[in-house]
């Protein structure tokens, strides 16, 4: 088997942690892909930076609280901080961006404040540029099953959530009840991002939400085109970037983004080229 994986081109494959690492880049990029177009859309770029940021500080809680699985405390104290940050977003009392960027900054602080107290700082610093080679099986299990409840919730709500998005005084007029599914929204998210977390890293996760809806953005002609376009880009810039890392013997996570900014940078030129505004 490992002579015809390096027979046509797929010797990486031969290695556990490699295949286990393509495909948490599979899922991963399926949910990156098809949450990011609403992320995009409206206008919450920085939402993933800034859970990405708390990211430290669901570990340092965790630690306190003394539970053992990281990632319990990382998505428990991402859902709520992505609740916070909606209440406060939909208040109307600050800009978006504001908001963001200030629960951002308080976040990756108290985590630090509180980590370097328990003198575990240097231990987690792998978090902000990530590992995905490290991935294990009963995480991949997890994985797995996290995608498929995250899908499905995906296609229940969209339509809906859609509506809002695009007016959300209309959507509330026909009984939408608009702050439930803008929360569960957020929470999706945040879920994802806490999922990733520790594979893409916290200096990096919001590219990967954002970059794929950005560049299948510049090339769509419509809704259903500008999903399945995120979602290919997506995934098809993920597994070149961990090819990519592969072969150069460079971070993984650092590939793939440079690989989905690639793709960006390509369909903004051919946006530009074919006139679209």
């Amino acid at each position: 088997m490992t002579e015809f994986l390096s027979h046509i081109g797929l010797g990486f494959l031969s290695n556990g942690f490699m295949l286990n690492a393509l495909l948490a880049v599979l899922m991963s990029s399926v949910l990156f892909g098809a949450i990011g177009t609403m992320a995009v859309d409206n206008r919450m770029a920085f939402f993933s930076d800034a859970l990405g940021h708390s990211a430290t500080t669901g570990i340092a809680l965790g630690i306190m609280f003394g539970v053992e699985n990281e990632l319990i405390s990382l998505i428990a104290f991402g859902v709520v901080m992505a609740l916070i940050i909606n209440k406060v977003r939909t208040s109307g009392t600050a800009s978006t961006d504001t908001v963001i960027s200030v629960f951002a900054s308080a976040s990756i602080a108290v985590g630090l404040m509180l980590l370097s107290k328990n003198q575990s700082a240097a231990q987690y610093s792998a978090y902000l540029v990530g590992d995905i080679l490290s991935v294990t099986k009963s995480e991949l299990i997890f994985l797995f099953v996290s995608t498929i409840v995250i899908l499905v919730l995906w296609g229940v709500i969209y339509n809906r959530l859609l509506l809002v998005s695009i007016n959300r005084t209309f959507a509330s007029s026909r009984g939408i009840r608009t702050a439930v599914y803008e929360n569960l929204f957020c929470a999706v998210i945040a879920v994802v991002v806490m999922l990733s977390i520790r594979w893409v890293g916290i200096l990096l996760i919001n590219s990967l939400l954002i970059l794929p809806a950005a560049a299948a953005r510049n090339v769509s002609r419509s809704v259903r085109q500008y999903h399945v376009l995120s979602v290919i880009i997506a995934l098809v810039s993920s597994v070149a970037g961990l090819i990519m890392s592969w072969y150069m013997g460079v971070s993984s996570s650092a590939s793939i983004v440079v690989a989905l900014t690639v793709m960006f940078v390509l369909t903004f030129i051919f946006r530009k080229r074919s006139g679209r505004d």
